[in-house]
């Protein structure tokens, strides 16, 4: 811990700005995370197939409770497609496109935001470095002889702590983006395919629905 607080104590004024930076992507990947294995991690697959038994057994009710247990986008769209099922297939349709519509910006959330926290924290770094960079010319060009080695070791020491930590954060936004990017993308996919099957199931639910009436 006295080496981090040295580290941040040479690199001065920019060094903790940029640690602010660093806290809120941190954050936000943190958060992204646990959406994409916890909250949001819902096997699509499966979950449709339970839907499927329990619209098969004419069990409607138990469907929409079984969605109403987690917050998973995949149960969203469900739910909001098995309370529209007696009003028929249009409805059906229209609530399923319009939640889907809703959720999908939720798989996306932050995760643009950090290539823009890999600029700022790279011109960030880039101005601390300048800073130093300026203040070792004057400690050259205005200092005592005597004072001179020291100045400027504390003042290069201070451009090349901004510089990286700078790039490190810029680097752990990039890698973060990476992979949220993908998790996201997989997840956009699945729910797409899911949607479409469940519009099938609960059209056919809503025909067989309509010829045993008839």
């Amino acid at each position: 811990m006295q080496h981090l607080a040295e580290f941040f104590e040479q690199g001065g004024f920019f060094m903790y700005v940029n640690l602010l930076c660093s806290v809120i992507t941190i954050a936000f990947i943190v958060e992204r995370t646990i959406f994409f294995l916890g909250k949001g991690s819902v096997n699509a697959k499966a979950f449709l197939e339970q839907i499927r038994k329990l619209v098969a057994a004419n069990n409607v009710d138990r469907a929409i409770k079984l969605c109403s247990a987690t917050e998973a986008p995949v149960a969203r769209v469900a739910k909001a497609g098995l309370t529209r099922l007696p009003k028929g297939e249009a409805a059906v349709t229209t609530a399923i496109e319009e939640t889907l519509v809703d959720v999908t910006p939720e798989l996306k959330k932050r995760i643009g935001s950090l290539w823009s926290l890999a600029n700022i924290a790279t011109l960030i770094g880039l101005l601390g470095t300048i800073t130093g960079l300026i203040g070792a010319f004057a400690a050259v060009a205005k200092a005592a002889a005597a004072d001179r080695s020291t100045i400027l070791s504390a003042k290069i020491s201070e451009a090349m702590n901004n510089t990286w930590l700078g790039l490190a954060i810029a680097v752990t936004c990039m890698v973060g983006h990476v992979f949220l990017n993908a998790a996201s993308k997989k997840q956009q996919h699945e729910l797409e395919a899911f949607a479409m099957k469940l519009e099938n199931l609960l059209a056919e639910s809503t025909q067989h629905a309509g010829q045993a009436r008839g």
